[in-house]
């Protein structure tokens, strides 16, 4: 068996993200080769979803799951940052063949819940799955099921600064890191790592859809991470930040870049032309 590294994050209904590395996939990354680097953007295509607030949304797990009592909440954002990435790489049509209705936000949360549970049962590390518990999942796991259900070809990986701005020439991306509490409430212009934010408690893993280089800053052919910006949307409802999406800054990610996985599930542009 290869060396998987897995650091577990206690899950609860806001927070269900856990860190695993498998080597074998990590040796798919897409290295920053010098090429020129541009802002880009990558708008999902379904409304923003919301793990939380399920029943308001009516979302009845116990009808749908054969459970005794209605969860309001789950640690699904596995499940609904991939659903959002999901959204922009189908097309209308293709989305809707594969289930997944772009147009109506509870049936995307809906479809969301189903991509987590699939994700539990691959992540073979953890012993516990969803619906029988609300175990979270990893990036790893969410890659995995989109790939068992066809819907992506293949998924690869980035290690660096340079790789992940590399990854979102081409789209939008997965990551998972470590929320610390500061993270929870953005300023004004929507940048969740403002002020000491090290020093807030950190409350356990997270999972969101990158879906912009916003702002890129270089000197003499390098980055500078502290003026190049990350967007990236939430899963916590349109009232949560800037219309349910936030910025980072790319020093923030390279703090946190030891407990941090990033991962582009891709299609073959070939296969769409089918």
């Amino acid at each position: 068996m290869p060396d998987i590294t897995v650091h577990p994050y206690e899950a609860h209904p806001a927070l269900g993200r856990h860190l695993v590395l498998d080597p074998r996939s990590l040796a798919y990354r897409r290295p920053y080769d010098g090429q020129p680097l541009h802002a880009t953007a990558w708008e999902p295509r379904i409304p923003v979803l919301d793990q939380q607030n399920l029943i308001a949304q009516d979302i009845h797990t116990s009808k749908a799951y054969g459970l005794e009592h209605d969860l309001d909440a789950l640690a699904s954002c596995t499940g609904n940052a991939a659903t959002a990435l999901l959204s922009n790489l189908l097309t209308k049509e293709q989305a809707a063949k594969a289930g997944l209705d772009t147009d109506d936000a509870a049936a995307a949360q809906r479809f969301a819940i189903d991509l987590y549970a699939h994700a539990t049962h691959l992540d073979q590390w953890h012993a516990l799955t969803w619906p029988d518990q609300d175990c979270g999942s990893s990036g790893l796991g969410i890659a995995k099921a989109l790939r068992a259900r066809g819907l992506i070809d293949q998924y690869g990986h980035a290690t660096t600064a340079e790789e992940l701005c590399t990854l979102l020439q081409t789209g939008p991306v997965l990551m998972g890191l470590p929320w610390h509490a500061a993270f929870s409430e953005p300023d004004s212009d929507g940048f969740i790592d403002t002020g000491d934010w090290p020093a807030s408690p950190l409350e356990g893993g997270h999972e969101v859809c990158l879906t912009a280089l916003e702002a890129i800053a270089t000197a003499d052919g390098h980055l500078l991470p502290e003026h190049t910006v990350l967007r990236f949307v939430n899963s916590w409802g349109i009232g949560w930040a800037d219309h349910g999406s936030a910025r980072m800054r790319l020093q923030t990610y390279l703090s946190l870049r030891s407990d941090i996985d990033v991962i582009q599930p891709r299609r073959d542009p070939q296969r769409d032309r089918i």
